[in-house]
């Protein structure tokens, strides 16, 4: 069967100063930004393992040496957050799924129900993945385009009511809604203890266990 889902990674550039701020300190801004490389290095692992129609890194700054091949990369709009994730599902027609680059936890497992495998469920419009901090770290649509406008625009973003105002559009769209797993998002030192733990063998806890803490030195 020829897979139907197009995979969209939202994500910005991993520079100094501009990633993982939360995560400084005790990380330096410098160590942040390997870590956050390594978590996007990690997302994109487990889309290339997944089936997918197309595989998109909708991207905040340039591709640097950390993108592997088999990615699109087109850039992401100008606005908030609740913008930018509208507009990439705007350039979509056909299932599709959206995920963070905070999460590299995920994997093709976690994945599959939304992706139309022998998991998944036919009669679903859209999927939504809530997070630990109230967010959201998966997002899907059967059919973005006739998602109304306002579905995702207008949604105030990193608060603690994002996922609960999210997934009320969703269903005031009169959108059938399944849930993902609950996930924890990579945002502070802590996070990212408790996340590399559940991942061991992935490049972000390498990354983790290769860095010290500045309080730590």
């Amino acid at each position: 069967m020829i897979p139907s889902t197009t995979l969209l990674v939202i994500a910005k550039e991993p520079l100094p100063g501009r990633v993982k701020t939360r995560l400084t300190p005790p990380f330096t801004p410098t160590e942040a930004a390997l870590l956050a490389e390594a978590s996007l290095a990690d997302t994109l692992r487990t889309v290339l393992a997944v089936p997918a129609r197309r595989r998109v890194l909708v991207l905040e700054g340039r591709p640097g040496p950390w993108l592997p091949p088999g990615i699109e990369v087109v850039p992401q709009c100008a606005g908030g957050l609740d913008e930018r994730l509208a507009a990439a599902f705007e350039r979509c027609t056909g299932p599709t799924l959206l995920v963070g680059m905070d999460t590299p936890q995920i994997t093709p497992a976690l994945l599959a129900p939304a992706l139309g495998t022998p998991a998944g469920h036919p009669d679903c419009d859209a999927w939504f993945g809530p997070a630990d901090d109230g967010g959201f770290w998966a997002l899907g649509l059967a059919a973005p385009e006739s998602a109304p406008p306002d579905l995702i625009r207008g949604v105030p973003m990193s608060a603690p009511e994002t996922g609960a105002v999210q997934r009320h559009r969703l269903l005031a769209a009169e959108l059938t809604v399944r849930d993902l797993p609950p996930l924890r998002d990579v945002d502070t030192a802590a996070d990212a203890e408790y996340v590399a733990a559940l991942a061991p063998h992935g490049r972000f806890a390498a990354t983790l266990r290769r860095l010290t803490p500045v309080g730590a030195r």
